[in-house]
């Protein structure tokens, strides 16, 4: 049985088939011009206007939902243009295929039915599926190859510090593509095209690190149902229940879903850090080195001994870290910039990996460019065996990633940039925190140095002179 169809009040809030005082929402109502995209704060704030940011990472982030629905035509019709029904006809004559850019699936008794056929997907074949079956389109990334949505998300990567990715589904009327599951993403929801009717459920694991299938008769009553029409925005934190159908007789439904913040947490830098700090630690301290008890691998329960032993070398570590600058991120800093899009720019893709202007001279004044694409982190020299590693300043970069392969998961990635040795560490970041500097000012022992470095950042094009 279909949902029944919420109805607006007029307000910003609707009323759905449960008491309507369960299910009160923080929204708003107001002008919201088209995207502003100044800088990456200033894009994040137009998203969600007129909410502003602060307010929202008060309130809403991580804790509750947010609905903001606008009556603002221009907003409308911005919104339609960032991706259509009839967009999937080129795409797929651009060579799109199941299972890796589009997936077909219905929600049959609270249960998701995949569709798919094998191999290459056929435009004829995808459209009769959707009209015939009553089926959802959801196509994988869109911003591949829509460029407004590359724009958008390029920026949220900047703002976020974070993967931004994108899922863009179209539902027929009278249907729904998903059973009611939960995510581990903070959501995004971009309403392009007809209405969507909405359902959100309490979570029952908050901030979720796995996504998951909610059966009905678990749930419970919605605390929110409202329905989406073209410009309006919803956010809700991973681990909130969801599902969401097209009501009957009218047209279909396109949204796009942007996610963020997968696998980002305190949990998950602790484990990324906690590796460098131990290996330090070890390097220094006897009895990091001295061998676990006989057979303790073999016990099934840890000893009061070893339990004591780990939490005396834990509150070292924590004494360690409250007297060190520099955390050293094993995978987390590197996988993000390896895998996150490249900078938006609509010309030839190599004019961002190409020097331009002239080349820097002791006597120059130069600028960070790209700042928001790049990553400054310390590690161990690779080059160098364990016994013997070096501490190394690594530099990493987005500008020649490939916009074609972003979040595409099994795609093949590598890492962009230079390496330094520690003692560069001061004069990078003379040049990192500062809006231009003279190079003879760089904090190196000797001129040539100061000039070699300056010209390894040029030829990678992460400065130019000014």
């Amino acid at each position: 049985m279909m949902p029944k169809k919420a109805k607006p009040t007029g307000k910003g809030k609707e009323e759905g088939s449960v008491p309507c005082k369960q299910l009160k929402m923080e929204a708003a109502d107001g002008p919201c011009s088209t995207l502003n995209f100044e800088s990456p704060s200033d894009l994040f704030e137009s998203l969600i206007s007129p909410i502003k940011t602060e307010t929202f990472f008060k309130e809403f982030w991580e804790k509750k939902p947010l609905l903001i629905q606008r009556d603002d035509p221009a907003v409308a019709t911005y919104y339609q243009s960032l991706f259509r029904l009839s967009d999937l006809k080129i795409l797929c004559s651009r060579g799109m295929y199941y299972g890796r850019d589009v997936n077909v699936c219905r929600c049959v008794n609270g249960k998701k039915k995949v569709l798919n056929k094998d191999g290459k997907v056929h435009f004829l074949q995808l459209r009769k599926d959707f009209d015939q079956k009553r089926a959802t389109i959801q196509f994988h990334q869109p911003q591949r190859f829509k460029d407004e949505l590359w724009r958008i998300q390029e920026k949220l990567e900047c703002y976020f510090g974070s993967l931004v990715g994108s899922n863009v589904y179209i539902t027929p009327a009278g249907s729904q593509g998903l059973p009611p599951h939960y995510d581990d993403v903070e959501v995004f929801i971009l309403q392009l095209e007809g209405e969507k009717h909405w359902r959100l459920y309490r979570p029952t694991v908050p901030l979720a690190r796995e996504y998951s299938v909610e059966s009905e008769d678990r749930i419970g009553r919605p605390t929110h149902e409202f329905t989406l029409k073209p410009g309006d925005f919803l956010y809700f934190p991973r681990g909130t229940i969801h599902q969401a159908d097209t009501p009957p007789g009218l047209a279909h439904s396109t949204h796009v879903t942007i996610s963020t913040y997968q696998h980002n947490s305190w949990g998950d830098f602790l484990l990324d850090t906690l590796s460098g700090l131990v290996f330090d630690t070890a390097k220094e301290d006897l009895e990091f080195r001295a061998g676990i008890p006989r057979q303790l691998l073999l016990q099934v329960d840890a000893t009061a001994v070893a339990r004591r032993r780990l939490s005396g070398f834990l509150r070292t570590l924590a004494d360690r870290l409250e007297g060190t600058k520099e955390l050293l991120s094993a995978d987390m800093k590197k996988d993000f910039v390896m895998n996150r899009l490249p900078p938006y720019h609509m010309g030839d893709p190599a004019e961002l990996s190409t020097p331009g202007g002239q080349l820097p001279r002791l006597d120059s004044t130069v600028r960070l460019q790209f700042k928001d694409h790049t990553i400054l982190t310390v590690g161990p020299d690779q080059d160098q065996s364990d016994e013997t590693q070096k501490k190394m300043v690594y530099i990493y970069h987005s500008l020649k990633n490939r916009r074609e392969t972003h979040m595409m998961g099994n795609e093949e990635t590598e890492s962009h940039g230079l390496r330094f040795p520690l003692s560069h560490m001061d004069a990078l970041k003379q040049i990192w925190d500062h809006s231009a500097i003279c190079v003879k000012d760089l904090k190196l022992t000797t001129d040539e140095e100061k000039e070699n470095l300056v010209v390894s950042l040029w030829t990678e094009c992460l400065i130019q002179v000014v």
